[in-house]
């Protein structure tokens, strides 16, 4: 056999994602590029590593095995070069994040300097719904986790970073009401929320119920941007984070409309699983966390405040 370190990593990311499309968007190559690299590795086997069926792509048991070795195969490759690194008195390591999806508005900037201070350090970061950035910390498959509620199965600790506001939102076209009358814009615009999973909709929901509330349509939408978006559009108003309106709040397309039991506030919150043993890269982003949170959120969030 003389297959590549390369053809490893090609395989095992389409074993992760089960698309040959999605495996050459994470990997920054062409389609073309990740079908060959994989039929050049299968190739060197007798037996079928994946299968297509009805156009979905499978993996084979052997399939499934062979993915595990070049797993552990890679993790060995990336401990050389740690301890290479580390061995001339760097930190280096992996350092693995799981996010949602309103959180890529506020772990930047806590990652920047972090790593400029640590450029050896490798990130890998997810940005996903609630659920399945749950899921991934309660496989043990990431060193932290951002989010705005907290997980209520699971014995974690936590480190707060920032309040997060939850607002009514609409474009600059709505007619501004007062807290007496806000329910009539329930009856007049649709109801933009997110998808199933997603904290943003489980407070939107949560809320609705408490108000007693019965919008005139709800129409769903699977990203923060796209709901934002389609309501500078005009489809529709919606309750969303403040954190992630900052410009379209100062050029005016948005604006916060004022409702009863509003803002819904919380707090974004690092978390990790209570007793876990961190890296070296993990433990040093944690200190690093709280040594400096205070002089990340005056110089970037501060503005929260105002709203």
């Amino acid at each position: 056999m003389n297959y590549t370190l390369h053809q490893l990593q090609v395989f095992l990311k389409v074993t992760q994602t089960l698309s040959v499309t999605r495996a050459a968007e994470e990997l920054f190559l062409t389609q073309p590029a990740v079908s060959i690299q994989l039929r050049n590795f299968q190739d060197q086997f007798e037996i079928p590593l994946t299968e297509i069926i009805k156009k979905r792509l499978y993996v084979t048991d052997f399939g499934k095995e062979i993915a595990i070795a070049a797993e552990n195969i890679l993790n060995e490759v990336h401990a050389i070069n740690y301890k290479t690194v580390a061995f001339k008195g760097k930190l280096s390591g992996r350092l693995k994040l799981s996010v949602v999806s309103t959180g890529k508005y506020v772990i930047p900037y806590y990652l920047s300097d972090f790593l400029k201070l640590h450029n050896e350090i490798e990130l890998e970061m997810d940005v996903n719904n609630k659920v399945k950035v749950v899921k991934a910390l309660k496989n043990n498959e990431i060193d932290f986790a951002l989010v705005s509620v907290l997980p209520k199965d699971l014995d974690i600790e936590s480190e707060v970073l920032i309040e997060n506001k939850l607002h009514l939102v609409g474009n600059s076209n709505v007619i501004q009401v007062t807290k007496k009358n806000f329910l009539t814009l329930f009856s007049s615009a649709p109801l933009l929320s997110r998808e199933l999973g997603s904290a943003t909709r489980i407070a939107m929901e949560e809320y609705i119920i408490k108000q007693k509330i019965e919008p005139k349509m709800k129409i769903t939408l699977t990203s923060n941007e796209a709901v934002k978006q389609a309501v500078i559009a005009g489809i529709g108003i919606s309750i969303m984070p403040v954190i992630g309106l900052k410009n379209e709040l100062d050029n005016g397309s948005l604006i916060l409309l004022p409702a009863n039991g509003l803002p819904i506030i919380t707090s974004w919150r690092l978390i990790w699983l209570k007793g876990k043993k961190m890296s070296p890269v993990a433990k040093s982003f944690l200190e690093y966390i709280k040594n400096n949170k205070e002089t990340i959120r005056e110089n970037h969030f501060a503005w929260i405040n105002n709203y």
